[in-house]
This record gives C-alpha cells, structure tokens and sequence, in this order.
C-alpha cells in the first residue's frame, strides 16, 4: 500500500489535473446558417472544403447537414442569407489539397462574395454569402489529436464585452472559460466540449445586426442553467423535453445585452447526441479508387 501511495503521490507532482476539467458542455454540435442556394452550398461546403453531407438526414433540398469530423456539423437550411458575426475553425488534414479544390470550386462560385487566402499554416476562406472559415493544418499542441473537425467557433464582440460573457458563461451555464488575447484584442475563451471553444474577440468594426443564426451545445447538467435563464427571461423556445433555446448574452448586474447569438440547447438524453458522424475521404475518386479508404479517420492514429 504504501508503495502504491508513493506512486500516487509522484503523479500527483507530474500532472495538472486542472487541463482534465472541462465543464458543463460536452460538445459543440453544429453551427446553423440559411442559405438562398443549396446547389452553391454544395459547392463550397462539399467540393471545396472537402466535407461530407449527411447520407442520413436532411438529404432533400431544401436543407444539408455537412458533417466536421466526429461530432460537429454544418446546418444549411434554404433561406435569406445568415452570416455568423465572426470566424468558424476547421481542421482539415491537407491544406494543399483544399487549396487545389477550392480553385477547381471557382466555375460553380463565380459572382459570390467568395474568396479564399493562404496564410501561414492555415488558409482563410469565405463562403458565397460572407460566413468566414479559418482552416488549419492539425496540431496537437493546439487542438488535440484530432485530424479533421470544428474546434471553435470565434464572435467579434463588442469593446468591453469579453469580461461580462465570460462570466455569463461561467455562473448561467457552467462553462468555464478564460480571459486573454486573441490576434492581439482582448478576448474570452469558453470551454464548449473537449478541445473545443466558443471564442469571443472584442472588435471596433461596426457589429452587424444579428440576423437569427446560431450555435448548438450540449449539456451535461441541463437544467440548472435552464433555471438560471428562466429566472431572467432568457429562454426564447421551450423546443421539447430535450431542448431549449436562448439568444441574450447579458451583463450579470445590470441585465445589458452584451452580445447575441441564439443557442440551442441540448441534453445528453436528446436523440442525437453521441451519433457517429460519416467523414469521407476527399482525395479519394472514380479515378484513383482503391478499395477500403473511402472514410476518413477523424482522429489520429496511436502514438
């Protein structure tokens, strides 16, 4: 016994225990966007970027599930054009080859505001209606051992703000989260699921109006912030027994709206939570097919 005591000791010394906490959310499901053309989506979402529409649902066309790795997803249904206030991460496993699909891309988005960079060790796109995507190489220094998947989703927020939602994400939702610097402006990193964050970076740009988008999480404990929501008049769904929404980010003392984005709040007993998500392997053709590597592995091999 007090052999194994001396190990857990030494352990003790040799681990921050702290880096294994991740809070109330345990994922960040998908961000939703209407768009006018689902051909067009197509295009971007699919032949560019190099994802995979959900063979399983939402296969009509007046809406598309893209599917990001193991668990995070693109919503499309037909509409008005939304545009995230901010910047969605990706990690796409060849950067050189989304370079080549997003230029073969070209002939079907001609006349849309899309466009695309190359940065270093990441390139920045837009979508034909304005959202922005920044795609990177994986990183398991940053990102976990991850090869393709959403690792954030970034806001531009008000001057001022990232304090208070910080806060309002720590004592309404039980997310924890973290006050820094993003890209040289003061910003709050939230945890929303392991190796995945809600970012939320001040800006002086003019704040668009919101336009009704938004963002899916799951919860671990799912009804105590719905209390805490209620008790402000928050909740703007009582969605099902599973589901609500809320869109009002605000200051804990004075009630101020500091930013806005709806939520879509799950439980873990909803329906589709934990689903296994189908990744194909974009280099994979009719020209160059070998049998038995039509998936992609979102996660990196054994170390």
């Amino acid at each position: 016994m007090s052999g194994m005591r001396m190990r857990e000791s030494g352990g003790a010394d040799r681990y921050d225990r702290r880096a294994g906490d991740l809070g109330n959310s345990v994922e960040l499901g998908h961000v939703n966007v209407t768009v006018p053309d689902q051909t067009r989506a197509t295009a971007f979402y699919v032949s560019g970027l190099g994802l995979t529409r959900d063979p399983y649902l939402m296969t009509g066309v007046d809406n598309m599930w893209v599917n990001v790795g193991a668990s995070s997803q693109f919503h499309l249904p037909a509409g008005r054009p939304q545009v995230l206030r901010g910047r969605t991460g990706l990690l796409l496993p060849d950067l050189a080859a989304l370079l080549d699909r997003l230029a073969a891309a070209r002939r079907w988005l001609d006349g849309t505001a899309f466009s695309f960079r190359e940065g270093e060790g990441f390139v920045d796109v837009t979508c034909p209606w304005g959202n922005r995507l920044r795609c990177h190489r994986p990183d398991p220094a940053r990102f976990g051992r991850r090869t393709l998947g959403m690792p954030y989703v970034r806001f531009d927020v008000p001057p001022g703000t990232a304090p208070g939602i910080a806060r309002f994400y720590r004592e309404i939702l039980g997310m924890p989260g973290t006050l820094g610097e993003e890209e040289g402006a003061p910003a709050a990193r939230v945890a929303a699921a392991a190796d995945q964050w809600l970012v939320f970076r001040e800006s002086d740009a003019p704040l668009a109006p919101f336009d009704g988008h938004h963002i899916q999480i799951t919860l671990a404990d799912f009804s105590g912030p719905h209390a805490r929501l209620s008790a402000r008049g928050l909740v703007t769904e009582e969605s099902n027994e599973h589901q609500y929404r809320f869109t009002d980010i605000v200051d804990l003392d004075s009630g101020k709206v500091l930013f806005q984005v709806e939520h879509e709040v799950r439980s873990m007993r909803h329906p589709l939570f934990g689903r296994r998500l189908v990744n194909r392997n974009p280099a994979l053709t009719n020209r160059n097919f070998v049998s038995g590597h039509e998936d992609w592995p979102p996660a990196m091999p054994p170390a």
